[in-house]
């Protein structure tokens, strides 16, 4: 289990939880808004991975079970989490400190994810919905034809989620240069009648893995996008709206 980074503190990453998270490396995803590229990027990664290294899984599980009980939830994200092939014997430990997983992911990994949740390992998954099929190769900067297999991949991953997972949501990262408000309407058509979804206003973090820019909706677009999406998840929700 590669883990590059931590946040020994967050209210934000894990809804209702006081939680930390974890960092992994590596994506099979290459969006260009990515605002992780430090971990994403091969060269980028490398410059991080050998100016900071990567942490000692051993030291995670070491301060979560000295922070039991102030801290209550782990979320673990990336880069893409699935990737690690450590993820279940590190997660399998991290539940018998007593802690509650949240899983970030781009749903291409259904076969890992659905282990980890028919084993009862995690407790909430986010998964990103990046876009319809028509744009999914575009929007994730990969050839076309691993575009056709992984965007079967998240779909397979919605049904798995649907059928196992305790708790969850689904959401998009919404650029104005990639995503109308026909596609949000295309999307929350793939994942009609899930509990929550939610369309994520873009920030620049200033580790964007593009050379372009890029920029946000205007909250009318937005707002029409979320009116959109309602049509077939009736609990979509808008985040980080000015």
């Amino acid at each position: 289990m590669k883990i590059a980074g931590i946040q020994k503190l967050t209210l934000l990453d894990f809804p209702g939880r006081l939680a930390a998270t974890i960092f992994t490396p590596g994506c099979n995803l290459r969006c260009p808004f990515c605002h992780n590229a430090s971990l994403v990027d091969p060269e980028e990664l490398k410059t991080t991975l050998e100016e900071t290294g990567l942490l000692d899984p051993e030291e995670i599980l070491a301060f979560l079970k000295e922070r039991f009980g102030r801290l209550t939830g782990l979320a673990v994200t990336g880069g893409e989490p699935l990737m690690q092939p450590g993820i279940m014997e590190f997660l399998s430990k991290v539940k018998e400190l007593g802690y509650a997983v949240k899983l970030d992911t781009n749903g291409t990994n259904p076969e890992r994810l659905g282990a980890l949740l028919k084993a009862g390992i995690v407790d909430y998954v986010a998964m990103d919905f990046k876009n319809w099929r028509g744009k999914y190769a575009q929007i994730t900067d990969i050839p076309e034809a691993t575009a056709a297999i992984l965007y079967e991949n998240t779909l397979h991953s919605v049904r798995v989620i649907r059928e196992f997972a305790p708790d969850y949501e689904f959401r998009t990262t919404v650029v104005k240069q990639f995503h109308t408000v026909e596609d949000i309407a295309k999307i929350a058509q793939e994942i009609a009648g899930v509990p929550k979804y939610f369309l994520q206003s873009f920030k620049d973090s200033g580790d964007i893995l593009g050379r372009q820019e890029f920029s946000a909706c205007s909250k009318e677009t937005m707002l029409e996008m979320q009116k959109a999406a309602q049509q077939y998840v009736p609990n979509t929700q808008l985040r980080g709206i000015d």
